[in-house]
């Protein structure tokens, strides 16, 4: 199987830093070793990226072009689109993943006019 281009989108790397300043609040170097943990599972997309599952409530939809790897307790988004990955998100697990959708929507929406 060829390696992929792994790629991150903005939105992608700003939930990232999110993450990561949430966490270092309590700890700099448990923000630092969760962030580079989730970045390390998204690189290794570069060779195994369809061991990933579909996305169940984007499957629901009727939407399957995108994957997710855990990376417990987080969900990394992904699409793979010819030779390259694209990471569209990283999703707290713990979270109502369908209420995380419409605020995304939303956002992008106001966004994008």
């Amino acid at each position: 199987m060829a390696e992929r281009h792994v790629e991150w989108t903005d939105a992608a790397r700003d939930d990232l830093r999110a993450i990561a300043w949430h966490i270092a609040q309590d700890s700099l170097d448990n923000a630092l070793a969760v962030a580079d943990r989730i970045d390390q599972r998204a690189a290794a997309l570069a060779m195994l990226s369809t061991r990933g599952r579909i996305v169940p409530e984007l499957r629901r939809m009727a939407e399957t072009r995108y994957r997710e790897v855990i990376e417990e307790p987080w969900r990394i988004i992904y699409r793979v689109d010819g030779s390259m990955v694209h990471i569209a998100a990283v999703v707290d697990g713990r979270r109502d993943v369908r209420a995380w959708l419409r605020e995304r929507m939303a956002r992008f929406k106001v966004t994008a006019r």
